[in-house]
C-alpha cells in the first residue's frame, strides 16, 4: 500500500538580501537568516532591524516562511537586550526562532511564548529520548545532528510522529560535533560557537619541533596531504527519496556565507529534485523505484568547491569523505551574471564576461540549462564592449535567445584554468 505523500519543506540560507531573493526565486519554501547579534554567522551580510522587517515582508509576499537564527551559545553578557530583540522579531512577523542554548530557549518561551521554536543542529540531538526532552521544553521542530544515519532518523520519526524533523542535506561540514567547535577560539580568539569562526579546519598544517626553528615537517595521515580536518561538503541529493519516505518535514541547505550563485544553483537543484519525487509518487512509483536522472549529478557537480560526501547517512564516513591534499577542488563553472532586465536582456556580471563566451541560462522551470553564446555586448551608456569585469551592467546579445527569461535568473559560464596542485 502506498504511503501518504508529504513533500518536505525546502529550507534555504539567506545570508544577505540578494541571497534571500535568489533562494525565493528558485523555489525555497522557507529561508533562515540572522540579525547582527545572537546568530552563528556573524560574518554573513545579515540584516539590521529595518532589513529584517523588509526581508520578512518580501518573503511573505511569495508565501515563503522566515526563520530567524538566535542560536549562539550565550555568555551572560550576550543576554543583554535579548528580550527586546525577541519582541521585535515577533512584531516583524518572523515565522519561527532557531535556538540552541537552553537559556535562550527559556527566555524565548518567557518573552514570546506564541512564537514557534526550532532547535538548531548545534543542540546535538542524536536519539529519540532527546527528542522527547526538547519537545517537553516547547520546541516544535528539531534540526537533527548531522551525525545521524537514515535508520536513526526513521526510528525518531516512528517514536515521535508529531514533532517537526529537519535535516541538513547539503553544504559545508565542520570537523566538530554537530558544529560545536573550540578550534577557532584557541587558534584565533574567534568563537565558532558565537558565530565568528575563522574556519581553521580548512588550513594546511605542519609540524614544528621546538629545537629546530624554521624546520617544518608535514603532518600526514597518509601520503595524500596535510589538510587533516578538511571535510568534503555534505550532499544528500540522491538520498532525498529515502528522506521523504522517512517522513522528514524539512530539508535544509547550508550556506549563509556562500555566494548568491551557490545559493541560487543549490536551491534550484533541490527544488527540481523534490518536484521530481512528487511527480513520480503521484504516478504511483514505489519509493524504492525513484532515482534521480543523470542530469541531477551533472548539475550538482557544478556547484561547490570541496567535493561531496554523504557523511554518516548510510554508515560511518571513510577517508574518502575528506579532502586531504588541498583546500578545495577545482571548479570549472562559476556564475556569469544575474538578470536585471529582460527587454532588452540586462546582466549584472559576477565574473569576467567576454564576447564569444558560451554561457548557460539557469531557468527555474527545467533543470537542464540552456546554452547560448555572447555575440555582442553594450555597456550601460550604450557603447559596445568586448569585455565586462565583475560588477558591470551590460546588455548582451545571446544566440540562441533563452526562452522564459526572468529577472533574478542566473547565468553560468565554464572556464579553463590550471588545476591546483596538491601540497607536498
Amino acid at each position: 500500500m502506498k504511503t501518504e505523500l508529504h513533500i518536505p519543506e525546502l529550507l534555504a540560507p539567506a545570508g544577505s538580501r540578494e541571497k534571500l531573493t535568489a533562494a525565493i526565486h528558485y523555489g525555497a519554501d522557507a529561508v533562515y537568516l540572522g540579525g547582527p547579534n545572537w546568530s552563528l554567522r556573524a560574518k554573513a551580510g545579515n540584516f539590521d532591524r529595518a532589513g529584517l522587517r523588509e526581508a520578512i515582508s518580501y518573503a511573505h509576499q511569495y508565501g515563503v516562511k522566515v526563520y530567524v537564527t538566535v542560536n549562539v551559545f550565550a555568555h551572560n553578557r550576550d543576554l543583554n537586550g535579548l528580550e527586546d530583540y525577541l519582541l521585535f522579531l515577533r512584531d516583524a512577523g518572523a515565522d519561527a526562532l532557531i535556538v540552541a542554548d537552553p537559556g535562550i530557549l527559556l527566555i524565548c518561551r518567557e518573552t514570546v511564548p506564541d512564537m514557534p521554536l526550532h532547535l538548531s543542529t548545534q543542540a546535538n540531538v542524536t536519539n529519540k529520548a532527546s527528542v522527547r526532552f526538547w519537545q517537553a521544553q516547547g520546541v516544535s521542530r528539531i534540526n537533527l545532528a548531522r551525525e545521524l544515519g537514515l535508520e536513526e532518523i526513521r526510528t525518531i520519526r516512528q517514536t515521535a510522529p508529531e514533532i517537526g524533523l529537519e535535516v541538513f542535506v547539503h553544504g559545508a561540514l565542520c570537523i566538530s560535533y554537530s558544529g560545536r567547535c573550540l578550534l577557532s577560539s584557541y587558534m584565533t580568539g574567534r568563537s565558532a560557537n558565537q558565530g565568528d569562526c575563522a574556519h581553521p579546519c580548512r588550513y594546511s598544517y605542519r609540524l614544528l619541533e621546538e629545537k629546530r626553528p624554521g624546520q617544518y615537517f608535514p603532518v600526514e595521515e597518509d601520503e595524500r596531504g596535510t589538510y587533516i580536518f578538511n571535510s568534503r561538503d555534505l550532499c544528500l541529493l540522491f538520498r532525498l527519496p529515502e528522506l521523504v519516505a522517512a517522513g522528514v518535514n524539512s530539508v535544509k541547505i547550508e550556506g549563509r556565507m556562500k555566494s548568491v550563485g551557490y545559493v541560487g544553483a543549490a536551491v534550484r537543484i533541490y527544488r527540481a529534485a523534490l518536484d521530481y519525487i512528487q511527480e513520480r509518487r503521484q504516478a504511483d512509483a514505489a519509493w524504492e523505484e525513484i532515482a534521480l536522472p543523470p542530469t541531477f549529478r551533472e548539475e550538482i557537480d557544478k556547484i561547490g568547491t570541496r567535493g561531496l560526501t554523504e557523511n554518516f547517512f548510510a554508515a560511518a564516513p571513510s577517508s574518502t569523505a575528506m579532502l586531504y591534499d588541498r583546500m578545495r577542488e577545482y571548479q570549472a563553472s562559476a556564475p556569469a551574471g544575474i538578470v536585471r532586465g529582460t527587454d532588452p536582456v540586462l546582466l549584472e556580471t559576477r565574473n569576467v564576461l567576454e564576447v564569444g563566451d558560451q554561457i548557460e541560462h539557469l531557468g527555474g522551470r527545467r533543470l537542464e540549462p540552456t546554452a547560448c553564446t555572447v555575440l555582442a555586448m553594450t555597456a550601460a551608456d550604450g557603447t559596445e564592449v568586448r569585455r565586462a569585469n565583475p560588477g558591470c551592467m551590460v546588455a548582451p546579445i545571446l544566440a540562441p535567445a533563452p526562452d522564459g527569461l526572468q529577472i533574478n535568473d542566473l547565468f553560468r559560464k565554464t572556464f579553463v584554468q590550471q588545476l591546483p596542485q596538491p601540497t607536498t
